[in-house]
């Protein structure tokens, strides 16, 4: 394990953690050891924190019913999706677009949430998220209104996501296909882009020198955790070995065997 560095905010508190939750909290929905223990720990501290997901299916509402079902208590201010990312910046750049959405409700939610109406005729956006049940008809439908002049967003750019029967096409591989019948290319929202956390950190009202990114990802929590300036803190429950960090230009600021060995390094060793 990395050296027993405590890590704080420049003015010596614990700092707010954003959480990435496949990899970090549980595995399909299958908790991580100790997780639910440690994110009882910020609640009973009253540390700011949220869970973040690429994920773009599920609402808030549904994935903290999802993760209270398996041991955690959390409720859905608590969790911040690619989708409500998504969402957020269409608004911000275009209030009260029009979108053609590919994805479940997750997605669609979260763009009537910012008043983003549907429109499969000359809509302003092509907005594509995760689905398990992808229609021919719909992706033909996107490389038409992509061909004919509408922006093409993608929610993340995850290419394939776990189930119980392996690995399924995700947001990135369903984007690559209309990027191939087009010749566009999608602006993705989600992880690695900085506006999802930048976007999470308004709503806490925390600065980048107050948070930690915890995540099991190199290429895109420890990314972009880095490129906006957080503290990173990589777990060895997910996605990314410590083996693979030779093949990096960057590092996190800390590597540990799961999101409970944090604890240590937030102060808490009185509870380990």
């Amino acid at each position: 394990m990395a050296e027993q560095k405590v890590l704080r905010t420049p003015s010596g508190d614990i700092a707010c953690h954003l959480l990435d939750m496949d990899g970090v909290l549980v595995r399909g929905m299958t908790p991580i050891v100790r997780s639910a223990e440690y994110v009882q720990l910020l609640v009973d501290r009253s540390v700011p924190f949220m869970v973040f997901s690429n994920n773009s299916r599920f609402t808030p509402e549904v994935m903290a019913d999802r993760l209270n079902s398996v041991g955690f208590q959390l409720d859905s201010s608590k969790i911040y999706t690619s989708a409500l990312a998504t969402a957020e910046f269409i608004n911000l750049q275009k209030p009260n677009a029009t979108c053609f959405p590919i994805g479940e409700e997750g997605l669609k939610q979260a763009l009537q949430d910012q008043n983003l109406q549907y429109d499969d005729v000359a809509p302003d956006y092509v907005v594509v998220g995760e689905s398990v049940d992808y229609s021919f008809q719909e992706l033909t439908k996107s490389a038409q209104l992509v061909a004919s002049g509408a922006r093409f967003v993608g929610t993340n750019q995850d290419t394939s996501i776990p189930s119980e029967s392996g690995a399924i096409p995700a947001c990135g591989a369903v984007c690559a296909l209309i990027e191939a019948a087009t010749g566009v290319a999608p602006y993705f929202i989600g992880k690695p882009n900085p506006f999802m956390m930048r976007a999470a950190l308004a709503k806490l009202g925390k600065d980048p020198s107050d948070t930690i990114m915890v995540g099991d990802r190199i290429d895109t929590d420890i990314m972009a955790g880095m490129e906006l300036g957080l503290q990173t803190v990589l777990v060895l429950t997910g996605a990314s070995a410590e083996s693979s960090l030779g093949k990096y230009p960057y590092r996190p600021s800390l590597i540990v065997p799961s999101l409970y060995h944090l604890s240590v390094h937030m102060g808490f060793e009185a509870d380990c």
